[in-house]
């Protein structure tokens, strides 16, 4: 032996891991590339045969060599519930909270009952009992000196809490979102009965956990006034391996471009009606601009992009791989960013925005005045920042002056600002010094 200690060993329990598409899978994914740099080896422990939204293998190349990678088996109903609502085979339907079910009826009201109800924490619920006893026996035979699960799925938190209750490892909590303060929790149809299941599980999980991380400060604050304790904020932030390969190449137009989820509590209408303003008032806007978006867009935020005459300045780009998202983002003029409008939306942080301010484009954010992430766009100086109760008249001024820039050959956000605190190699390094400290 040279006397180099061994690294310690950390068992990360989450649903999503490659192949999965989307923004989900990036964190425990992040965690991992990074955590050997700080004396940290990642065990993942995931689901075999997920029903991932997407599949994305552009994720494959951040990860980490000779990684031990433990799949369990996962029965999920969502291919119950396309058979039940005469959907294709190969939907996606794990949005069903924010894409609203225009034609479902009784039979979308009954499924989301029982989703409700019977799949609790949520839809991977049937995951808990066999994973838990697969972790348990793993860990007689492979011992770890950290557990850390992320959530949602809270399946993931509720398996951490049974494994470290039931082997006395340290336990680190990580929420990518609130449990029972989730937006879409409101959106259950649940029981007394289910409401309470919720909170005890989310209570157990509080005490059980020697620390907890969570994505925003606002949110923290939440978590806090419900009994959590000992608990960080760990942003998303991004990766500049991402970045470091990328050339811009503009588009011919003046662009501005979302990416992800465009939900009915995503509809940015004060924008369209301003983007209609502009069409009427400046000479030459109609031609010169275009708005991208990509991923699902409820069919309600399509209508009124209709009804304000838009269709010919929207392109519609569908799901695209992470590669494909990453360029736009670094190729389009500007980059619109759209917060729920729900009762916690101002501790909602999306991953995006970190990625937006590593592209260094303009951003026109919509939500709370006083939200975390008007706060950040304002100290990084890269944007504007709007709420949904906008007059169509400022919203027009800011895009008029984005427009201007546009035209005088200005394509920076003007930040000066560092963003590297957001960065995954720093926030990494937190992580595994709040490992450190449970494990010591």
């Amino acid at each position: 032996m040279n006397g180099e200690a061994l690294p310690k060993r950390v068992l990360i329990i989450s649903y999503y891991w490659p192949p999965s598409g989307g923004i989900a899978v990036l964190r425990c994914l992040k965690f991992a590339k990074y955590l050997r740099r700080y004396g940290w080896e990642p065990v993942i422990f995931t689901a075999r045969d997920a029903h991932y939204p997407t599949i994305d293998h552009s994720n494959d190349r951040d990860l980490p060599p000779d990684l031990e990678v433990i799949r369990q088996p996962i029965t999920e109903p969502y291919a119950w519930y396309k058979k039940f609502m005469g959907k294709p085979a190969d939907e996606n339907v794990n949005n069903v909270f924010y894409t609203d079910e225009s034609a479902g009826g009784w039979k979308h009201q009954l499924a989301v009952w029982i989703r409700s109800n019977f799949f609790i924490p949520d839809a991977r619920a049937l995951w808990i009992r066999g994973s838990v006893k697969r972790l348990v026996e793993y860990l007689e035979e492979n011992p770890v000196d950290a557990i850390l699960s992320d959530g949602p799925p809270h399946s993931n938190t509720r398996i951490a809490t049974l494994v470290s209750r039931r082997t006395g490892l340290p336990w680190l909590a990580d929420f990518q979102d609130p449990w029972t303060q989730v937006d879409y929790y409101r959106m259950l149809h649940l029981t007394s009965w289910g409401r309470r299941r919720h909170e005890r599980m989310e209570r157990e999980a509080f005490n059980q956990a020697a620390r907890t991380t969570i994505a925003s400060p606002s949110w923290k604050r939440d978590l806090e006034d419900i009994g959590a304790k000992n608990v960080e904020v760990l942003y998303w932030g991004y990766d500049p391996d991402d970045f470091a390969g990328l050339t811009r190449k503009p588009h011919e137009k003046f662009t501005l471009t979302h990416l992800g989820i465009m939900g009915h509590d995503r509809n940015p209408e004060a924008l369209f009606a301003a983007i209609a303003q502009l069409k009427e008032e400046v000479s030459g806007f109609a031609e010169a601009f275009q708005l991208r978006l990509f991923g699902q867009v409820d069919h309600r935020v399509r209508q009124r992009i209709a009804e304000f005459g838009l269709n010919a300045q929207t392109y519609y780009g569908g799901s695209v791989s992470r590669a494909e998202a990453l360029q736009e983002t670094v190729d389009s003029y500007a980059l619109l960013l759209l917060l729920n409008q729900q009762e916690n939306a101002a501790g909602r942080i999306p991953g995006k925005l970190f990625e937006y301010l590593a592209a260094g484009r303009p951003i026109v954010n919509f939500g709370p005045a006083d939200s975390d992430v008007a706060g950040i766009v304002a100290d990084t100086g890269s944007g504007c920042s709007l709420p949904y109760d906008a007059a169509p008249a400022r919203a027009a001024r800011e895009l008029r002056l984005l427009y201007e820039r546009y035209l005088a050959g200005e394509h920076s956000s003007r930040s000066r600002a560092s963003i590297e605190e957001y960065s995954h190699p720093v926030l990494v390094r937190r992580l595994a010094g709040w490992l450190d400290e449970i494990a010591a």
